[in-house]
Order: structure tokens, then C-alpha cells, then sequence
């Protein structure tokens, strides 16, 4: 049995036992199959990691049954140039598009299915929740359309450098060379320290580093044109803290 019969199955069922009165136990209470929590992550975890497993690389409990091997969602933004690809996801997970990305048509088709015992509106909002989720899980990514690598290249390549290296146009009017970039993970016993460049970069929150000419973009972001919530500053952060993971050099082996 398929992974999407067994879920029609189960809806199928839920559908008969339903019968006339299925708009008033609607109303009343929400099958078991469903679940009231709208977060991304509870949403993968509940309709997606048996597939695609917890990290989305294709390997939850159920892939091994399946004909054709569940796709490795960590590594959309990496086959798409380093940009997520929102939108098709979107249309993939609410049945508007095709399913050929995923060999067999073996997932189910979940934006029917939702609607089945959800308003329009949670379906929209739990569908945009998991694949927030879903970018959230994206392996790092150098691309040029990757969101960390523009605001990279916006913000800080004009000092440390296109490569992340130092040698920025800017470097050489600062009082104190800006540092490699690409060698954190080196300096730090090969762990590459995502929280502690998160705060530096932030900057709102720690001692300044050296003479401090590095800009605190916590607040530069928060007072850009427009302005922004501290949830898309911490947003952009995280992507120019992912874009850096994977600009670190590898010692040889």
C-alpha cells in the first residue's frame, strides 16, 4: 500500500462515518486526523516527516516502502541557484501543480485533503506556515539568487570582500583589516559558530568587537527604508549566518 492510499484511506473513512451529518461534526470537532496547531514545524512533523524524515533529506520511516524515493526537501534552494522556490512548493502541496518532482504521484494531495475539515483560511495560513518551515530546512547555499548571499553581497561584501575573504574595496580605509570570513569553522575546531556570528552581526546585544567599525545591522535593519519587524531582522540574520556556513573552507584532507 502506498503512503497516499493509506492517508486516502484514512480521510475516506473519516468521510463515511461522517455521512449526512458531516458539516455539523465540522463544526463541532475536528477529526483526529487533523491537528489544531497551524506551527510549520508540528504540520511537517505530523504529514510530512514519515516520508521525508524529521530534516526533510528523504528518509522518514515510510520511504523505504515507497516506489520512488521521497524527494530531499533540505536541498530545493540548492538545486534552484541558492533561492527557495516558494511559490511551486505552494502549488506542489496544494494539488495545483504537477507532482513529476516527486517520481511517482504517491503524495497525497494535501490542499483538498485540508479543506476537508478546515477553512479556507487555516489552510492558507498552515500551507504557508510549513513551507516557512521548509526554507528553514534548506542546507546553506553559496547561489547567487540565495537570500543570505544577496544581502551579502548588499551589506557586507564591500568590506570583507565578494569570497568573504577581507579584501573588500572599503578594507583598506578601516583602521583594522576586516577578518577572513571563511575560516571560522577552521578557527573554531571545525564547528562553524552560527549563534555566536548571529549576535555579532546583530550587534545590539555584545561588546564591540576590535574598534567596532563593523555597522551593529540589528539596528541598520530595523531602520531601513520601510523598516522592518524584529522577526524579518532576525530572518535576513539567519540567511546571511547560513550563506556563511557555506562559504567556510574546508581543510584537505
Amino acid at each position: 500500500m502506498t503512503t497516499r492510499t493509506y492517508w486516502l484511506l484514512i480521510f475516506g473513512a473519516c468521510l463515511v462515518s461522517a455521512g449526512p451529518a458531516l458539516a455539523q461534526a465540522r463544526a463541532k470537532q475536528v477529526p483526529s486526523i487533523s491537528i489544531d496547531s497551524l506551527v510549520g514545524r508540528d504540520s511537517f512533523e505530523r504529514y510530512c516527516a514519515s516520508c521525508h524524515g524529521t530534516t526533510g533529506h528523504g528518509d522518514g520511516p515510510v520511504a523505504s516502502e515507497l516506489r520512488a524515493r521521497p524527494a530531499d526537501l533540505s536541498g530545493l534552494a540548492q538545486r534552484n541557484d541558492g533561492a527557495f522556490p516558494r511559490e511551486r512548493v505552494r502549488r506542489l502541496v496544494a494539488g495545483e501543480g504537477a507532482l513529476s518532482a516527486h517520481g511517482t504521484s504517491e503524495m497525497p494531495v494535501w490542499g483538498p485533503m485540508f479543506r476537508m475539515f478546515e477553512s479556507d483560511g487555516r489552510v492558507r495560513e498552515r500551507i504557508e506556515n510549513l513551507l516557512t518551515y521548509l526554507e528553514s530546512l534548506q542546507r546553506p547555499s553559496t547561489g547567487a539568487n540565495d537570500p543570505g548571499a544577496r544581502a551579502f553581497r548588499t551589506y557586507c561584501a564591500s568590506c570583507h570582500g565578494p569570497a568573504g575573504r577581507g579584501d573588500g574595496p572599503v578594507a583598506v580605509q578601516l583602521r583594522q583589516s576586516p577578518p577572513d570570513l571563511t575560516q571560522f569553522s577552521t578557527r573554531n575546531g571545525g564547528v562553524f559558530p552560527s549563534v555566536r556570528l548571529a549576535r555579532i552581526i546583530d550587534g545590539r546585544d555584545v561588546a564591540a568587537h576590535g574598534l567596532r567599525e563593523m555597522p551593529v545591522w540589528g539596528d541598520a535593519f530595523m531602520a531601513s527604508p520601510g523598516g522592518q519587524t524584529p522577526e524579518q531582522v532576525s530572518a535576513r540574520i539567519a540567511a546571511i549566518v547560513k550563506y556563511l556556513a557555506g562559504i567556510q573552507e574546508r581543510p584537505a584532507e
